[in-house]
């Protein structure tokens, strides 16, 4: 007991000797030795009165060669006061315990535990593998070479449609979707440049936003308002190039060209925010960037020309245009790629009469969704990313009058957007997680890459603003919550997951080895193979030759059941739009040292916009 527990006058010894030393385990060891041996007896309890002036040495210690220690309470008042403290201050500690561990506790967002900068880098090597065309020399993907450099030959009259990419596990190129790929991508980099750059990333998406915008350039020919201006849908036959299952650096059939115009108002106006969006990414680059937004401002003015003669249509309407990408990319409308382009060049130019245009055709544009297409976006359907951008307009550019109506509820929209990802009674999800937007349509993953990125972003968006969550009538939603989603869609993706597997190629240690492409499947020999020979590899149980490092597949279905087989394309083939939805979602959920820099360019997106102040 230590010398200041009781006082000394209080203490009387009697026969002191030795007493046992006490180990690390705190037990008390018997010892025949003195040197070694220390024994006490704290006589605590009130002694026989027989005993109490003298000790009984008939009764012997129950220790060898040990002496006992007498401790004598002389001031028993003293002492009750000090074990009642004792116990007082057990008790409090006890309960202060128990609080700290049974209180509720704030919890802490658990950011990603993969290896994001890894997976980027693989997703975006994908499109690397994508590239038509004269194939660069210093490329990551060395299972590639030149094809397709006759493309646009066979038009009438010819063109240069050299370059672009090829859309999928096939050798078709696609407008259309290319156009949205660049859209996507180019967002993903405006908002989070910072990431790109920090993970040496930024480069190399440029290069790849600018290997698409070169060949959408080439995608359409303008004439002026009131003579047709020629659109490019299509390279390549859904017919003979998807029968015919070859790498592109063999082929030597014709290569179709499908031609549109300026009526086919969804091509058109993917290929204005296309261009548009990127413009913004090459701001640096004056002279690019410029030719990007006039291009655009050109093709707007097509689409948009007040002619009864225009009339506004769907791409996939026009046989001689889409009838042929009908198969594989039916469009269900137009004016949200009009919408979606006139906000992107609103951006790009800071010309209000573009956000008047966008802003007064949102509401209706809105409508024209069929039901169901609420909520998604993907390639065909660019509603919910409209209203999310005008959101981010109207929290840190707010124009005011005349437009804060129309951004008032694409607000609202966005809003609802994210309580539906959140609630299992508007989008159900699969056993392990899996957020099913279109439970009718096959390759999921798609849908679930995109949504998870747009939450994430509108997350970012009220973190800035200082705010801890938004509500949708009487349901309400936190960041925690919207991140949680968001975190689990990415996560799903890349290997958490009932079958524990990555579905994306090359990442984790378990992922599909099957899948649906050309290029991949057949060995890079140095030999030509032909069509017929080509069907070898198709139905081969082997793996492919090639890893076709971050193609993202198209994933399980409802039950969380995947399999990796080559001629089951809903299961295991890759799109570039697909791909696009993947890095914007990975690049939004990776996490730069400082946690509290979320990587967000702020204003960058608005340098072109100058207020004047207007009043109704």
């Amino acid at each position: 007991m230590p010398e200041s527990s009781v006082p000394a006058s209080d203490i009387q010894l009697v026969n002191v000797m030795f007493v046992h030393t006490i180990p690390e385990t705190g037990r008390l060891l018997p010892s025949a030795s003195q040197w070694n041996a220390i024994e006490l007896d704290f006589n605590l309890l009130p002694r026989s009165s027989s005993s109490s002036n003298s000790h009984d040495y008939s009764i012997p210690s129950p220790y060898s060669k040990s002496y006992d220690y007498d401790i004598v309470i002389a001031d028993k008042k003293h002492f009750k006061r000090f074990l009642y403290g004792l116990v007082a201050l057990i008790l409090v500690i006890i309960a202060i315990v128990l609080l700290v561990n049974l209180l509720p506790h704030k919890q802490k967002h658990r950011g990603p535990s993969k290896n994001l900068s890894l997976a980027i880098n693989q997703a975006l090597m994908f499109f690397d593998a994508q590239k038509s065309g004269l194939y660069p020399r210093n490329s990551p993907v060395k299972f590639r070479g030149d094809s397709g450099i006759q493309d646009g030959s066979s038009s009438n009259p010819p063109v240069n449609l050299v370059g672009g990419f090829y859309d999928s596990g096939n050798n078709v190129k696609f407008t259309f979707t290319t156009a949205y790929t660049i859209t996507l991508l180019s967002w993903s980099v405006i908002e989070y440049q910072e990431k790109f750059a920090y993970i040496d990333e930024l480069d190399h998406v440029k290069n790849i936003i600018k290997w698409g915008t070169d060949y959408l350039l080439k995608a359409f020919v303008y004439s002026n308002p009131t003579s047709s201006t020629v659109l490019y849908s299509q390279v390549g036959s859904t017919g003979s190039d998807i029968s015919c299952w070859q790498r592109p650096e063999d082929m030597n059939n014709p290569r179709p060209v499908s031609v549109c115009s300026s009526m086919d108002s969804d091509l058109a106006g993917e290929i204005i925010a296309a261009l548009s969006a990127a413009s913004i990414v090459f701001k640096e680059d004056n002279s690019y960037s410029k030719s990007l937004v006039e291009a655009a401002e050109k093709l707007f003015q097509a689409v948009s020309v007040d002619d009864p003669g225009h009339r506004p249509r769907t791409y996939t309407a026009d046989h001689v245009c889409g009838g042929g990408a009908a198969k594989f990319y039916n469009s269900s409308g137009y004016q949200d790629e009009l919408v979606w382009g006139g906000t992107w060049l609103s951006f790009a130019t800071g010309n209000t009469t573009y956000l008047a245009y966008a802003t007064n055709r949102f509401r209706e544009a809105d409508q024209d969704q069929i039901i169901s297409e609420k909520g998604l976006f993907y390639w065909n359907n660019k509603i919910a990313a409209t209203a999310v951008l005008m959101t981010r307009l109207r929290f840190f550019k707010d124009p005011g009058y005349p437009y804060e109506a129309a951004l008032g509820n694409s607000s609202k929209n966005t809003d609802f957007l994210m309580c539906s990802y959140l609630s299992d009674k508007t989008f159900k999800k699969t056993p392990g997680g899996l957020i099913i937007l279109r439970p009718e349509y096959g390759q999921q993953l798609q849908f679930a890459a995109t949504a998870s990125f747009l939450s994430k972003l509108y997350s970012d968006y009220l973190k800035l603003l200082r705010k801890t969550g938004s509500s949708c009538d009487t349901q309400g939603f936190s960041l925690q919550m919207l991140q949680k989603f968001s975190l689990s869609q990415v996560n799903y993706i890349l290997g958490d997951n009932p079958m524990k597997m990555s579905y994306v190629v090359g990442f984790g240690d378990h992922y599909p080895t099957k899948v649906h492409h050309r290029s991949a499947s057949i060995p890079w020999d140095g030999q030509y193979h032909s069509c017929p020979e080509g069907d070898r590899w198709l139905y081969s149980k082997d793996p492919n030759p090639n890893v076709l490092l971050g193609a993202m597949v198209g994933g399980p279905d409802q039950s969380d059941n995947f399999f990796d087989d080559r001629n089951k394309p809903e299961f295991t083939e890759p799109t570039i739009s697909s791909n696009a939805g993947l890095v914007a979602a990975l690049i939004g959920h990776y996490e730069l040292p400082d946690s509290l820099d979320l990587g967000i360019n702020q204003t960058g997106i608005f340098d072109k916009i100058i207020l004047t102040a207007s009043t109704p």
